[in-house]
Formats: C-alpha cells, sequence, structure tokens
C-alpha cells in the first residue's frame, strides 16, 4: 500500500507501538507519503467526520509574574477581569450557542486557590449547563502553592467548584533542557506530569499540547509526543492531542530566533507534525485537532489530509496567539466552519467538550444535549 515505508513500520503504527527510530524515519520519506499514512490511520480510526466545538475563550488576565520567554501576551500593568465581567462574557457565549468557555490567565501574586474556584463556581451557578475547560497545569500548580495545599487538593477542591476539564497548556515541549531556555520559571517536565496525571485521577479529563518550532530539537518533539503516549497508555485521560506552532513575533525567544534568520515552521514541517502525532498516537489518543488560529484556515484544510480530524473551536476572542503575531482572526463562526469543512471533502459535526455530537444549532436544544 505504501512501498517507500518498510512493512514492518507500518504494522507498528497500526498496532500502535511506532518507535521514536520509526518517526525519524518517517520524517525521511517524501512527505505526501507520510501524510497518506496519517491520512489511513485518522479514516480507520474516526472516519470522515471532522469536528468543532462552539467555545469562547476567556483570557481573565493578562498580568503574570512568570518570565517565559515566548510570551507576548503579559503585560503587568495590564487588566485583571472581575467575576461579573467574566460572567458578562459567558453570556454572551451562550447568546451564541457556545456549549463551553475556555478560562486561563496569567499567573497573579497573592491569589490563592479560592480566586480559582470562585470564578468557576459563579460560572456554574448561573450557567450550570455550560462546559467549564478552564486552567493550565501551571496555574493549578500555582494555585495549590500560593494555598500551601498540595496539587491533589487542589484539583479536588476545583473539582467539587464545578471543574469540568483542563486545558493541557503549559506543555510547551517536554524537555528540561528546554525548558531551561524557554520558561526557566515555570513548572518542570515532571511537575507537568504529575498535576495532569493527578487531574486524571481525580476524574478531570484534560487536553494535551505541544508549542513547537523554537529550541527543541526534531528528536525532543517526538520524545514529548512519546511522553503524552506514556501517559495517557496509564490514565486514559487525554481528550485530544493539539499541536501549536510558535509564533516568532513580539517575544524574546523570536527575536533571537529572527536575528539568526529563522522565522516560523515551514507548512511542510507542520503537517508532517500532524501526521506524526496521528501515527505516534494511533490507537491512544483518537483526535488530533489542528489550530486554524495557529495555521490558518488553508493550511489547516490541508491538515484534514495528514491525520487531522478536529479543528478546536469558533474561540470568539483569541488574545495570546493575536498578540505574538498571528494574523489568522479570533473568530470562526459554526457556519464558516462547516463551510470549511465541507469544502474539504469532509463531513463536519459539532460536539461538545467530550467528543460527544451535538445535533442542533439550537441553544435550547444544546442546554438539554449537554446537561
Amino acid at each position: 500500500m505504501n512501498p517507500i515505508i518498510p512493512e514492518d513500520i507500518i504494522e507498528r503504527a497500526n498496532q500502535g507501538m511506532t518507535t521514536k527510530e520509526d518517526a525519524l524515519f518517517l520524517l525521511e520519506v517524501p512527505p505526501f507519503k507520510l501524510f497518506e499514512l496519517a491520512d489511513r490511520l485518522r479514516q480507520e480510526t474516526v472516519g470522515d467526520t471532522v469536528t468543532y466545538v462552539v467555545n469562547r475563550n476567556i483570557n481573565f488576565t493578562n498580568r503574570c509574574i512568570g518570565n517565559c520567554g515566548f510570551c507576548a501576551f503579559c503585560d503587568n500593568t495590564g487588566y485583571i477581569l472581575d467575576i461579573q465581567e467574566i460572567l458578562e462574557k459567558v453570556r454572551d457565549a451562550e447568546k451564541q450557542g457556545a456549549t463551553e468557555v475556555c478560562i486561563q490567565g496569567g499567573l497573579l501574586p497573592n491569589v490563592d486557590i479560592n480566586f480559582y474556584t470562585d470564578i468557576i463556581r459563579a460560572v456554574k451557578t448561573e450557567f450550570p449547563h455550560i462546559h467549564t475547560h478552564a486552567f493550565s497545569p501551571m496555574e493549578v500548580y500555582h494555585a495549590a502553592k500560593q494555598t500551601g495545599i498540595t496539587v491533589g487538593e487542589a484539583l479536588t477542591m476545583l473539582k467539587e467548584a464545578g471543574l469540568d476539564t483542563m486545558p493541557g497548556t503549559a506543555a510547551e515541549i517536554l524537555s528540561d533542557r528546554v525548558r531551561d531556555i524557554i520558561c526557566p520559571g515555570k513548572l518542570r517536565t515532571d511537575e507537568w506530569v504529575d498535576v495532569i496525571t493527578q487531574a486524571h485521577q481525580t476524574g478531570i479529563n484534560t487536553t494535551a499540547t505541544i508549542m513547537y518550532g523554537h529550541v527543541e530539537t526534531i528528536e525532543e518533539r517526538i520524545d514529548h509526543i512519546m511522553l503524552i503516549r506514556d501517559i495517557q497508555k496509564k490514565t486514559g485521560g487525554f481528550l485530544e492531542f493539539v499541536p501549536l506552532t510558535f509564533m516568532p513575533y513580539n517575544n524574546r525567544i523570536g527575536d533571537e530566533m529572527i536575528r539568526q534568520g529563522k522565522y516560523a515552521t515551514p507548512g511542510i514541517q507542520d503537517l508532517q507534525l500532524y501526521a506524526l502525532a496521528r501515527i505516534i498516537l494511533n490507537t491512544h489518543i483518537d483526535n488530533i485537532q489542528a489550530s486554524w488560529v495557529k495555521l490558518g484556515k488553508k493550511l489547516a484544510q490541508v491538515a484534514l489530509y495528514c491525520g487531522v480530524n478536529d479543528l478546536g473551536g469558533t474561540l470568539m476572542e483569541e488574545k495570546i496567539s493575536a498578540s505574538a503575531g498571528s494574523t489568522n482572526g479570533q473568530f470562526m463562526s459554526a457556519e464558516e466552519l462547516e463551510w470549511f469543512i465541507t469544502s474539504s471533502g469532509r463531513q463536519p459535526l459539532q460536539r461538545n467538550t467530550t467528543y460527544k455530537p451535538i445535533l442542533s444549532n439550537n441553544p435550547e436544544q444544546m442546554k438539554l444535549k449537554i446537561a
């Protein structure tokens, strides 16, 4: 079927047993042979349906005590939304048919776990049917440390307040060598793994991400995806894997890259990573998501033929990528997403955060389906 790729590599991919050596070999074959293998595995796993979620991002503050060299969002003279302002954004999202709000922000000094639980409790009190997808592993780690409690206790308090799922952000590259360069003040690789693993054990599903295209090696990208696979084997708690290409503008790491004549990742390299993610994670994580904000709409369409089966959300506002130079917009309506998918030769399906289908665009009916 794919004579350039040896049969033993194809067989291991089919069984979900791709090795690091296999992955490195696959990066040397003609890209469209790699894409063909990933596309077949995608079709066998999830068929020709491409999913999306109607959601809203709410970044409650751009102030942060962190020192991440890739961040263009942090502004310590910036804003902090109060709970009423957050609720107003949720109300607006509900009017537009959202089933999910994704709530994240910078790390504030002098806040404890109650700051985070108060946000979740307020949203769930007024909008019990809206899925709360909130707080990165770094935010949970920070909240626990500020409060003087364990990560497990913090997660339990968040779940009891109404937290449904967590974004698997703050992962960047799960290599301490890389983290020492790009985010030395952030939690270490084993600490990220610990927060994620405990979240899954607490009954909180998460996503998984990789932010690539800066100082990491190809081998470190592959190691990252394989570490995600290892966690999934133990917990089964990941809902999706989301590659996020580094945006090199308006931040220290990007400035250094540009001075060396390096810019954002080439499109073929982006698509190769999506394909590798599908192949390495085959049988372990079904859903590979392309970020249309990061890739742009047209390349995201091509990614649907490279192992991708999900296009993320409508977002409604997206400040973090925009501040780092993304020019692909901050909102795409459900109608445009469906056209976008259909025109790619695939079948669109609206989903909720846990990948259950939503068959109506009527907000009142969606409430009943999500409740």
